[in-house]
């Protein structure tokens, strides 16, 4: 089995908290990390110099030098100022991290710490090292290389000169040797080209964790949001039954009042002429009624934003898919609505009773279900633009999502627009990382990507696309119902092979 680029990686923890060293040196050993650790600058530079870690988790407060000194140090050395240096801070103050970086750390993370985010930036940073130091040594080996093929070459042209002089025989003997140089001449070509291959998955990787990092914090910050509305619309919905009794009990008074004393004194007639009174008897509970409808719909909003938003960690839970893309729908909800161009946009749920919770992690699947229905929506408006309201109302757009359990541990979610379709070609290249169709500044031509990356990757599953041009798009996931029955007949195939 290959090891990862961040297996069996020394990382030394500098903190001068007993209670921040504990808990960060038993999260990562835990996670395979062999792990030292040092409370005082003075103490971890010592003990870098002596044992050259992978990585370095540095406090910047500390007693005696503080973390800025100590990282300066580190880089001022010959032997540690390669290692990488991640801040832990509870600074945020801008010129604190511009300082931090300008030292020479690659990253930081804020207190209170937060293991996972811990594990994810060590991880990535590890892997960033490991591929910087694997080019680093391909590029030494590649100039000794080029130097050996200067030096070959000169000795080939001295003997090409010696070998004029000779008889025609020899003419044989140069030529393979020529031949024989062509063919090095194209190896080292292909090893070049290899090392641009590496250059650019390492960039495309770096993109993806920047794209992760920042759909985590927007989930965070719409869940946060949701969370505070959350309170004062359910206050407010929660009193207007009580507000409509309230009404219905004034109005009774009211009218019993009309009809015990009909005629009431002048200036009270004349006051209930000028401020309408009949008129606001008659619309005043339809007008708490409207308000209702209207606080359920913002509560409905808000309960669609906090499922969408779900954070449950790395771990998997038993989600009930047809309410993530329920909420996926609420959020699109004004997308899909009439617009004075075209009409609304239909959408047909087809749901299988039978698929239940399945064994995922709903935000990062909603991520997906969003990312699709969104293009599907680009599509159709862009078809839309070229069509006049009445070719549009006589064939009106569609989307249609069906479910289905396909097998026992499998289940099917095709999604289907009646948008203009792609070609053959793009169908191949729709997943790959900035491949866009979208105008520039429409679309990044990431967010397929990342999509195809969490079904695939991290649940296991495919994600295929299915495209006729002026017939409509059909996106097919199929996903693993539990994750415990996929490992299970991943590893059965596994052993039997062997």
């Amino acid at each position: 089995m290959s090891i990862l680029p961040w297996e069996e990686s020394v990382i030394l923890i500098v903190d001068d908290n007993p209670n921040n060293l504990a808990v960060l040196f038993d999260f990562l050993t835990a996670s395979g990390f062999k792990v030292l650790v040092a409370r005082t600058g003075e103490s971890a530079l010592k003990k870098a110099e002596y044992s050259l870690p992978d990585l370095i988790l540095l406090d910047v407060l500390m007693p005696g030098i503080d973390g800025f000194e100590t990282c300066r140090l580190l880089k001022a050395g010959d032997l540690t100022k390669e290692i990488p240096v991640i801040f832990m801070t509870a600074l945020d103050e801008t010129e604190d991290k511009v300082k931090g970086f300008s030292l020479g750390a690659v990253d930081y993370v804020t207190k209170p710490i937060q293991n996972e985010e811990v594990l994810a930036r060590v991880k990535a940073h590890l892997s960033i090292r490991r591929l910087t130091q694997k080019l680093q040594q391909q590029n030494v080996q590649m100039q000794q290389e080029i130097v050996d093929r200067q030096l070959a070459q000169t000795n080939l042209e001295e003997m090409a000169a010696e070998l004029e002089k000779r008889v025609e025989s020899r003419t044989v003997e140069l030529f393979q040797a020529n031949q024989q140089l062509q063919e090095e001449v194209k190896e080292k070509q292909q090893t070049q080209e290899n090392l641009q291959k590496s250059m650019h998955e390492l960039q495309q990787a770096q993109s993806l964790l920047i794209q992760s990092e920042k759909m985590s914090a927007l989930g965070q910050m719409v869940a946060g949001i949701a969370h505070e509305i959350n309170n004062p619309v359910n206050f407010i919905c929660g009193n207007l039954n009580y507000v409509r009794d309230y009404t219905e009990d004034i109005l009774k008074v009211l009218d019993l009042y009309q009809q015990h004393y009909p005629k009431p004194a002048p200036e009270i007639t004349s006051t209930a002429e000028a401020v309408e009174l009949e008129f606001i008897k008659d619309d005043l509970l339809k007008m708490l009624d409207s308000m209702r409808v209207g606080g359920d719909r913002v509560r409905d909003i808000i309960l669609s934003l906090r499922y969408f938003s779900r954070q449950e960690g790395r771990e998997m839970q038993p989600i009930n898919l047809h309410e993530g893309i329920d909420s996926t729908l609420m959020i699109l909800q004004n997308r899909l609505k009439f617009k004075a161009n075209r009409p609304g946009i239909e959408v047909i749920k087809e749901y299988d009773p039978d698929l239940k919770d399945i064994e995922c992690c709903g935000g990062e699947l909603n991520q997906v279900f969003m990312n699709i229905l969104a293009n599907a929506i680009d599509a159709i408006e862009e078809s839309s633009s070229e069509k006049t309201f009445e070719e549009i109302q006589s064939r009106p757009h569609r989307i249609r999502i069906c479910t289905k359990v396909s097998n026992a541990n499998t289940a099917s979610i095709k999604i289907y627009d009646s948008g203009p379709g792609i070609s053959e070609e793009l169908c191949d290249r729709i997943f790959d990382p900035f491949f866009t169709t979208k105008p520039a500044g429409k679309g990044t031509g990431i967010g397929l990507s990342i999509s195809w990356h969490i079904v695939t990757e991290k649940h296991g599953g495919s994600l295929r696309c299915c495209s006729t041009p002026g017939q409509g798009t059909e996106f097919a996931i199929e996903l693993p119902i539990s994750q415990k029955m996929r490992e299970m007949a991943v590893s059965g195939s596994q052993i039997g092979s062997r």
